[in-house]
C-alpha cells in the first residue's frame, strides 16, 4: 500500500503551485480513493452474505477495501492543510481541565470497581481495566508539572496497559484465538489487517509521511530526540530523507500503543474471518452482525486530529474547534479516551466474538441423535 503512496508522490509535476510538490494530487483524490475502499469493503461483505462470494474471496475483497480506505485517508490527511485554532475558540477555559480530569478519571475508576463487583465478581481483571483507564485520564494532574513527563507512575501506566489487555485476552479468549490463527486464511487476513492499520495510524498521526514539507532541510537527517507521547517522554528516532520524500518518527511508546491497538484489530479480523469460513462449512447464513462487525473492527476512533480535520471540512471551524480542544488538545484529559478506550473496546469486541464463535462451534459439532 505504501509503495503506492510513494509512487503517487512521484507523478510528473504540474504547473499549479499548490500541486507541484505532490504531482497534482489533491485531498479530493484521497477522499475519492477512501470512498472506493469503503464501497469495496462493504460490497464484499454484502456479496458474501448473499452467497455471491465465497468467504475466502470476500475476505480478500474486504482486505483490499481496508487498504484503499487507509491509503485514501492518509492522502487526505497529508495533503489537506492543518487547521489552526486560537484560544478564543475554546469552549471553556483551560483551567477546567484539572477538575474535569480528576472528576472523570475518578468516576470511571469508581464506576469500574462497582460494575466489576456487581456484574463480574469472578473477573476482577475487568474492574482493573476500568481503573487503569481512569488513571490514564487523571494522571497528568495527579503528577502536575513537568515532573509527569518522566515520572515512573506514567511509564508504569503505559507499560501495564498492553500487559493487562493481553492477560485478559489470554484468560478469556486464548483458546479461540489460537484456534483461529491455525486457519491459514484467517491468520493472513488478521496479520495483513494489523499491518495496514499500524501504517495507517502512523500516517494519519504524522509520524510517517511521504509528502514534502516547506522549509524542511534538503539533506538526509537522522536524530534521536525526547518526545512526549501518551503521558510521558520517549526517545524518538526521527529520519528525514527529502529526496524520496520520507519522514519517519518512531519511539517505544508509539510501537507499544499503536502496535497493541493494531494487533487487537487484527485479532478481531482473524476471528471474524474464521467465523465466516466456519459458517460456510456448516452451511449457515450469516446474520447482519457479521458484516457490521467486519466494518466495525476495521474502524477506529482514536485518530483525533483526523476527526477534527474532517469535522472542519464538513461542518466548519465552529464545530471542529470544540472537538479539537476537548479530544485532540494534548492538555485535554479526554484525549486519552481515544487511545485507551479504543484498546478496551477492541479487547471487549474480541471476547464477544469468541463467545459467538463458541456458540457456532457448538451448533456445528453437536449432532442430534437418531
Amino acid at each position: 500500500m505504501f509503495v503506492s503512496v510513494v509512487a503517487l508522490t512521484q507523478v510528473p509535476l504540474v504547473s499549479a503551485h499548490e500541486a507541484t510538490a505532490t504531482g497534482g494530487i489533491t485531498p479530493g483524490h484521497g477522499i475519492a480513493l477512501a470512498l472506493v475502499g469503503v464501497v469495496v469493503l462493504v460490497g464484499s461483505a454484502v456479496f458474501k452474505r448473499t452467497n455471491h462470494f465465497r468467504p475466502t474471496l470476500a475476505l480478500y475483497g474486504v482486505f483490499v477495501g481496508i487498504s484503499l480506505t487507509a491509503l485514501g485517508t492518509i492522502l487526505f490527511e497529508g495533503l489537506s492543510p492543518d487547521p489552526t485554532y486560537t484560544a478564543r475558540s475554546m469552549p471553556f477555559p483551560r483551567s477546567w481541565y484539572q477538575p474535569l480530569a480528576l472528576s472523570v478519571g475518578t468516576a470511571i475508576a469508581v464506576g469500574s470497581l462497582l460494575a466489576g463487583r456487581i456484574r463480574w465478581p469472578n473477573r476482577p481483571r475487568y474492574a482493573l481495566a476500568g481503573l487503569l483507564l481512569g488513571l490514564w485520564i487523571a494522571y497528568p494532574y495527579l503528577v502536575p508539572g513537568s515532573a509527569s513527563d518522566t515520572h515512573p507512575l506514567g511509564y508504569a501506566i503505559v507499560l501495564v496497559t498492553p500487559i493487562l489487555v493481553g492477560y485478559v485476552l489470554w484468560i478469556d479468549a486464548g483458546d479461540a484465538i489460537r484456534t483461529a490463527l491455525r486457519d491459514r486464511v484467517a491468520r493472513r487476513f488478521g496479520i495483513g489487517t494489523a499491518v495496514v492499520l499500524l501504517l495507517f495510524f502512523f500516517g494519519v498521526t504524522g509520524y510517517l509521511s511521504f509528502f514534502p514539507e516547506d522549509g524542511a532541510p534538503h539533506e538526509i537527517t537522522v536524530a534521536v530526540l525526547p518526545t512526549i507521547y501518551q503521558l510521558v517522554s520517549w526517545p524518538t528516532l526521527e529520519i528525514a530523507i527529502p529526496h524520496i520524500p520520507l519522514f519517519l518518527a518512531v519511539s517505544p511508546g508509539q510501537l507499544l500503543i499503536l502496535g497493541t491497538l493494531s494487533g487487537l484489530i487484527g485479532l478481531n479480523g482473524a476471528l471474524i474471518a474464521r467465523q465466516w469460513r466456519a459458517e460456510a462449512r456448516a452451511g449457515l447464513t450469516e446474520g447482519t452482525a457479521g458484516s457490521a462487525a467486519v466494518v466495525g473492527t476495521c474502524t477506529c476512533g482514536c485518530c483525533g486530529p483526523l476527526v477534527a480535520k474532517i469535522a472542519g471540512l464538513v461542518a466548519g471551524p465552529a464545530i471542529a474547534a470544540p472537538l479539537y480542544w476537548v479530544f485532540v488538545d494534548p492538555m485535554s484529559p479526554l484525549s486519552a479516551l481515544f487511545v485507551v478506550g479504543s484498546q478496551l473496546l477492541f479487547a471487549g469486541s474480541i471476547i464477544y466474538a469468541v463467545q459467538s464463535t463458541q456458540d457456532l462451534d457448538l451448533s456445528v459439532t453437536v449432532r442430534p441423535s437418531d
